[in-house]
């Protein structure tokens, strides 16, 4: 997909008059800012009305509250469900060519989309100040469900911390956070703070140790062994964190060998929990993941086509078979299991926090196979 060049961004062409049932997101989208160029990748900064999301899954197993400081991610991970989430940027008018379309050159329905014009939430701290006042302290918030708090642009502009900052004046909330990056190190000061006076779990996301596959698989995301170490960092500052070996993938790092190296590698770092879920690929993430395994894996391009052909989830069987294999090797290793709803609070493992109980701990096998995220 094409990007626009920071030297076109003052043509008249790229800012079109917008038709006039253009509302919502797609009208936020049209009126963003450009903000920042990176590599192959276009910044631009969004008014929004808010920050605090509420999330539904559609089995009704979870509700919670989200928080995602960017829209887009930059770290390409080729399973990733949430590239349908651009395609809400898009006027709803748009013709099959194209035409309508907010820039020629970005068709937010376009998997790419998602790692290529990554939007910055404005004003963030501000606007949760005034969503926090609406809600229930008791409610669960997800920092980080459809893009990464932690990607690279974070470093620079900084909103995933000016929201932790909220976090760290308020008493009684419940945050968890999920990323797949060691930047989170910085912010171990606001960390400690927040889970003094609040239920505070990190969730790292490490999907192999392998670095090389990890590259393939999650072109921009810091490398595995950096992840373990975020870890242990933050279970050396007395927080709770626990890795998400997730997703899955058939074929690839499903193998009890694999799934027990992960949980030895987990237990070594000190982690609170362990869990492993299974790969779905939703239609917006089929064509990018399946092509990774055309090119790196074709010998499983047939099972992957039967697997997912014509299902987005993995089957009852093989889930089930999964959460056997990540029974045993968390029991191996003296792992505390997670429930699925791994984004929340509750069932998260060993006390990191002075202060917080050892919530109930349950059994992979023995609950129903969920989405991680709604």
């Amino acid at each position: 997909m094409e990007i626009p060049r920071k030297s076109d961004m003052n043509s008249p062409s790229l800012f079109p008059i917008l038709p006039m049932g253009t509302t919502g997101l797609a009208r936020l989208a049209a009126e963003a800012e450009h903000a920042d160029d990176g590599h192959l990748i276009e910044f631009r900064s969004m008014q929004v009305r808010s920050v605090l999301n509420r999330s539904i899954s559609k089995r009704q197993l979870w509700l919670a509250y989200s928080i995602n400081p960017y829209r887009g991610c930059e770290f390409g991970c080729r399973y990733c469900y949430a590239r349908y989430t651009h395609e809400f940027l898009a006027p709803k008018d748009v013709t099959a060519d194209g035409t309508g379309f907010l820039n020629a050159t970005v068709d937010f329905r376009h998997p790419d989309a998602f790692e290529r014009v990554i939007f910055l939430k404005q004003n963030a701290a501000w606007l949760l100040e005034q969503d926090l006042k609406r809600i229930d302290p008791e409610q669960e918030i997800a920092l980080g469900t459809a893009t990464d708090p932690y990607q690279p642009i974070e470093r620079k502009v900084g909103i995933t911390r000016s929201i932790l900052e909220v976090f760290a004046r308020k008493q009684g909330y419940h945050l968890g956070i999920v990323t797949k990056s060691n930047l989170i190190e910085r912010d171990i000061d606001l960390l400690v703070e927040i889970a003094r006076r609040n239920k505070l779990v990190v969730h790292i996301t490490i999907t192999t140790p392998d670095a090389e596959l990890a590259r393939k698989l999650e072109p921009r995301a810091p490398r595995p062994d950096l992840r373990f170490q975020a870890v242990k960092r933050l279970r050396a500052a007395g927080i709770k964190v626990g890795i998400l070996c997730c997703p899955v993938l058939p074929g690839i790092t499903d193998s009890e060998a694999a799934l027990d190296e992960m949980a030895r590698r987990a237990a070594a770092v000190g982690a609170s929990f362990f869990a492993a879920n299974p790969l779905f690929l939703k239609p917006c993430s089929r064509p990018t993941y399946l092509s990774f395994v055309r090119e790196h894996f074709p010998s499983l391009v047939k099972d992957y086509e039967i697997r997912f052909g014509s299902a987005d989830f993995a089957t009852t069987a093989y889930s089930r078979q999964l959460a056997t294999i990540v029974e045993r090797t968390c029991m191996r290793h003296g792992l505390q299991q997670r429930s699925t709803d791994a984004l929340l609070t509750r069932d998260s493992g060993r006390d990191g926090s002075p202060g917080l109980g050892r919530g109930p701990e349950s059994s992979v096998a023995e609950r129903p196979q969920q989405r991680l995220f709604a």
